[in-house]
């Protein structure tokens, strides 16, 4: 019996050492075993080989390799090959000044035991150990933001499945290391791997490469990200349009300008037309269609970047469903190239102004005002009973010197999340202050106006107001992107995605969320046909009434 019970342990760890492995699973095995290599081991992170071309050889080494043992042997003997790694003394030390923030961090997988030997395991976990703390060959620091470096590009164009991994899985090991936001995901950053490492094995031609790489940069879910390709412009998108202005409310849009065209064609379409259907779509779908190739924050985020794509084409015409006058009206748009759509120069609004003749209710636009303004702004309108800061758009940096003149102490107002330079995946925190000790600092309602074009800056800049002890925020939820941004290439075009972390001092986050307004008030199909603005409205009212 005791012989029986002895060859099935013998028979079982063979089974278990030969356990055959997936395509993906060994591809999946590689990205991690690459990525952390090349920010972790000191040789590696020194810059002394080749990691691209070190990779590329083991995706074709790994395509002969059959089970868990053969892998491990590859890995171990590879791992081996790059050089001694000596003890770090200095790896093992606390820095216990810094408070660190670790939601993001997760090396878990160097103990997945049905996949890695004890062996690679444990040759990993030293090498975490005594990983690289000095200079790195492909990081480098702007103040204590983190940006990648020494990158080769290997072009746009589709050329080899194992060019194509290659950009996958560094695009992956970016998100994984100095992404803020990759615990927020939609989808578990690891199951992104899975998913896609079949993905990029089928692409066969520049446009799936390009809608591929747009389908993976969209799963950060970020409304700072996006991938410019012109491919894409150009047979998604399209180079034509209908030559009209509008805006998006209740799942329409509501057309406000007319432009002329290059041809002095007359339109069919008309200013207030409300346009719910296109070529057989409603606005929805066509927003459902996009999202896929769109990264966004959040659902108004997403309605934010794809809006202006809508009367966007190839053709030389649409169909277009429109509500004029009570009646339903079906008929076909031509549309131009850009270059023939003549645009009239918009009038530039004011810097700021008084709403009201007794000159009690003051308004600034936070889009132009500069920082040399604000002096003059404030002279003028701090004997105002209310303030109106219109922050649906995107301030000039404007927020320290406005929060020396309305705060009335220096305060709390963000936390942000830094990338460590020594720890790949771990972040630390700091929270910085706005304002000075003021005593005369403004004494008025502060009324902040938002909506789904606050984003980012503007964010931050509304999170400031927000300090000051009669705030009030007033419209629909941000777009929920905050922290900087790191701007990078992948296969050779643009990209970013957020890069520091960015929160309220007590962790509440607006990643995602937004700034929530106490007084949620939305456009309407109806105030912008009669040309309102129901969110200034809304602020006027609240002034006057107090609620």
């Amino acid at each position: 019996m005791r012989k029986y019970s002895l060859f099935i342990l013998f028979f079982l760890s063979l089974n278990f050492s030969a356990r055959i492995l997936s395509e993906t699973q060994k591809l999946e095995s590689l990205c991690r075993i690459w990525g952390f290599l090349k920010y972790y081991h000191p040789h590696v992170a020194k810059g002394d080989l080749n990691w691209d071309q070190q990779l590329l050889k083991k995706i074709d080494e790994i395509e002969t390799v059959q089970d868990k043992a053969q892998l491990n042997s590859l890995y171990f003997n590879w791992i081996n090959s790059l050089g001694k790694v000596e003890n770090c003394k200095p790896c093992s030390k606390t820095d216990k000044s810094k408070t660190y923030f670790l939601k993001n961090f997760d090396l878990s997988w160097i103990r997945n035991s049905d996949v890695f030997s004890e062996q690679v395991s444990q040759q990993l976990l030293f090498i975490e150990n005594n990983r690289n703390i000095g200079n790195h060959y492909y990081l480098g620091r702007n103040g204590r933001k983190s940006f990648f470096r020494n990158e080769i590009s290997y072009g746009s164009q589709y050329t080899s499945k194992q060019i194509s991994l290659l950009e996958l899985f560094r695009y992956w090991n970016f998100v994984e290391y100095f992404f803020p936001y990759k615990y927020e995901t939609d989808q578990n950053w690891n199951e992104v791997l899975t998913e896609m490492i079949p993905r990029f094995l089928s692409i066969g031609n520049d446009e799936s490469y390009h809608l591929t790489l747009a389908e993976l940069v969209t799963k950060v879910d970020d409304s700072h990200a996006f991938l410019y390709s012109p491919l894409i412009n150009l047979n998604l998108y399209g180079r034509r349009k209908v030559p009209v202005e509008y805006r998006y409310a209740e799942g329409k849009l509501i057309i406000t300008a007319i432009h002329k065209n290059s041809f002095n064609e007359p339109m069919a379409l008309k200013k207030g037309d409300v346009i719910y259907d296109i070529d057989g779509r409603t606005i929805p779908q066509i927003v459902n269609a996009l999202e896929k190739y769109v990264p966004a924050s959040n659902s108004w985020g997403k309605i934010t970047k794809t809006k202006n794509l809508f009367l966007n084409t190839n053709k030389d015409s649409i169909t277009i469903k429109i509500e004029r006058e009570g009646q339903n009206i079906a008929f076909t748009a031509k549309t131009y190239l850009l270059k023939d759509i003549i645009r009239e120069k918009p009038a530039i609004p004011e810097k700021w102004k008084f709403l009201d003749a007794e000159r009690m209710i003051g308004y600034v636009h936070m889009g132009i005002i500069e920082k040399k303004d604000l002096d003059d702004m404030y002279r003028e309108l701090k004997s105002a009973s209310s303030i109106i800061f219109d922050l649906r758009n995107y301030p000039k940096q404007t927020i320290i010197p406005l929060s020396k003149l309305i705060l009335p102490v220096r305060t709390p107002y963000y936390r942000f999340t830094f990338p460590e330079p020594g720890y790949p995946g771990k972040f630390y925190t700091l929270v910085n202050h706005i304002g000075q000790k003021n005593p005369d600092y403004y004494k008025g309602n502060v009324v902040i106006l938002v909506d789904e074009n606050t984003q980012s800056q503007a964010e931050t800049t509304a999170v400031m107001l927000k300090q000051h002890p009669k705030a009030k925020v007033i419209g629909s939820n941000t777009s929920g992107a905050n922290g900087d941004v790191t701007m990078f290439k992948i296969a050779e075009l643009d990209t970013w995605f957020s890069g520091l972390g960015a929160y309220y001092p007590d962790w509440r986050e607006t990643q995602r969320i937004g700034i929530v307004p106490e007084i949620i008030i939305r456009p309407t199909v109806k105030g912008i046909r009669e040309g309102k603005d129901e969110v200034l409205e809304r602020a006027l009212e609240y002034v006057k009434t107090g609620h």
